[in-house]
């Protein structure tokens, strides 16, 4: 057989169990460093610092980005999938599949969180500071405003390249900082769950699985008017 014979795998798109791999230890990295860090500030008295924390949240997403961004759009956030979906960018039938794995990502991770640090009590979960419904409004924004980003710097439904790690790198980074002490800055269901079902803390849950798939699905609308000139 020659060279010219062969198939050219190189260029072939991912298969669904690499993409839903790689969103699960993408999702994994986030929660395991994010959270990780939280309980580590608090065990040290605040070594590590608020900006510390906003920082490796923001950082652990950029290296995710590029480090499964190719294979699976590196989502690693069931609002963002959702997002994807509405704006037409992305396979209704692989989105169940996206965020289940993400989920267990998450599970996973703060499962591992616990077992490393079993005297923690919330395991760097979110919860309001004040009331529930600040924080509900206060996630559909910070939402909205990451998934415009997103789907402004993102092809298709991939984030790649170096201007979308850094850019959505950059937005968990500033939102961490602004709005981190209010409601956790979460952005992400799969992100707040882990820590609330292995802590056994939920009473807060459903601000963080609610309030980001609304911000991103309005982000969809407000991006086709800002970018009508180009599709979506």
């Amino acid at each position: 057989m020659s060279v010219s014979d062969k198939t050219d795998t190189s260029t072939a798109p991912p298969l669904l169990s690499q993409c839903l791999v790689a969103e699960f230890c993408g999702t994994f990295g986030l929660v395991f460093i994010g959270t990780g860090a939280l309980v580590v500030n608090e065990m040290t008295g605040g070594e590590i610092t608020h900006v510390g924390i906003s920082l490796t949240f923001g950082l652990t997403v950029l290296a995710m980005i590029y480090g499964f961004g190719a294979v699976s759009g590196c989502h690693i956030n069931p609002a963002v999938t959702v997002g994807f979906w509405a704006s037409g960018r992305f396979d209704g039938r692989r989105v169940p599949g996206y965020i289940v794995a993400q989920c267990a990502g998450a599970l996973t991770a703060s499962g591992t969180v616990r077992m490393l640090f079993p005297a923690a009590e919330s395991l760097g979960g979110t919860v309001p500071s004040g009331s529930a419904s600040q924080a509900f409004v206060l996630e559909i924004i910070l939402t909205l405003i990451l998934m415009l980003v997103i789907l402004s710097v993102s092809f298709g439904a991939k984030e790649t390249g170096m201007l979308a790690g850094v850019a959505i790198g950059a937005v968990i980074t500033f939102e961490s900082l602004c709005a981190g002490p209010v409601s956790g800055a979460s952005m992400n269901p799969a992100r707040s769950l882990g820590p609330a079902i292995i802590a056994g803390e939920t009473h807060s849950l459903w601000v963080y699985l609610v309030a980001p798939i609304l911000g991103a699905v309005l982000s969809v609308p407000l991006y086709r008017v800002i970018h009508r000139h180009h599709a979506i």
